[in-house]
């Protein structure tokens, strides 16, 4: 007959290491350094938007009053495209006020508001009111004593319930 090995020493290694699910015998582990998808992805490997943000923060050097200073790479180019507007270009002219649309819209910068006259406050209060009654449903109350102008519809509501 064969020789069976104890249950016990089945899932064990020879160091006393039980060998299962997750945990693989000492002699076919990886070794150090080494992957278990050696073609797969670098570790470090960027994305489009990384290498983007990383391109508009590189410094670049700009001349400004017979001053050289440096200022990143999308400011750089909201300066150029902010001179071209400037000189007239429409299409840079388009493409700024859009940023200044997405991007210029922090409530701390917009000065406070204007006060209004008492005479513009009622008007605008009056303007209210009427919106909110025009919002509800009318309602139809019928007191007890109404009497129906049409028996015969009095009927044809009664035999319809």
């Amino acid at each position: 007959m064969s020789e069976r090995k104890d249950a016990a020493s089945i899932g064990d290694d020879s160091d006393g290491y039980t060998v299962g699910y997750g945990r693989p015998p000492t002699h076919s582990r990886f070794r150090p350094g080494q992957s278990g998808n050696p073609a797969g992805r670098r570790k470090g490997v960027r994305n489009l938007s990384t290498d983007v943000k990383r391109a508009l923060k590189v410094p670049v050097k700009v001349n400004e009053g017979g001053r050289t200073r440096a200022i990143s790479t999308q400011e750089g180019a909201l300066m150029v495209l902010r001179e071209k507007a400037l000189k007239g270009d429409a299409r840079a002219l388009d493409r700024l006020l859009e940023l200044a649309r997405l991007f210029n819209n922090d409530a701390g910068e917009i000065g406070p508001g204007q006060v209004l006259s008492a005479d513009d406050q009622a008007i605008l209060a009056a303007y209210a009111a009427e919106a909110v009654t025009a919002a509800k449903p009318p309602t139809t109350t019928k007191s007890p004593g109404d009497a129906t102008p049409n028996p015969a519809a009095a009927l044809d509501t009664k035999a319809a319930e």
